[in-house]
């Protein structure tokens, strides 16, 4: 990163972006314009590992083979997000997306399962691939599996 791209991200308001992401989320049926304008977004909302307070994140969705996913590329950083940890420690989370709310169990494959779901959705999201190349950490892929469905 340049001296000028640090100087803009120290004075980024991280969670007050996402506040108003999540707002404009709810407001407009799971719909974000901006920046995130016609891309496939979703609430996930964990239990802090350490607060066990709800927390919740807009993150990016994936469908692979009728599956839905979230990558945890934190846009290439060198550690794994919050909400991953999160995840970690208590797999039970609330999904919104779109106008529909449902409780899922998170699962994170690993080895050849991961290396294979992360192919497939570089393939249909090739950004991933580009945050992958940034990191020596294995970004996880999560499986978010409806619970009743």
């Amino acid at each position: 990163m340049t001296q000028k791209q640090l100087d803009e991200y120290k004075d980024f308001d991280a969670n007050a972006f996402q506040r108003s992401v999540i707002k404009e989320f709810r407001e407009n049926d799971g719909r974000v314009g901006g920046m995130f304008e016609g891309a496939q977004l979703l609430l996930l909302t964990t239990t802090g590992a350490r607060t066990g307070r709800p927390r919740t994140s807009p993150l990016a969705k994936v469908e692979i083979e009728g599956r839905t996913l979230v990558v945890a590329s934190m846009f290439g950083a060198p550690t794994h997000p919050a909400w991953y940890h999160n995840l970690r420690k208590n797999p039970m989370v609330t999904v919104e997306a779109g106008t529909e709310t449902y409780e899922a169990i998170a699962s994170i494959p690993d080895g050849e399962e991961r290396d294979e779901l992360f192919a497939k959705v570089v393939e249909v999201a090739p950004g991933y691939g580009d945050y992958q190349a940034r990191t020596t950490r294995v970004i996880p892929v999560v499986v978010l599996h409806r619970v009743n469905a």
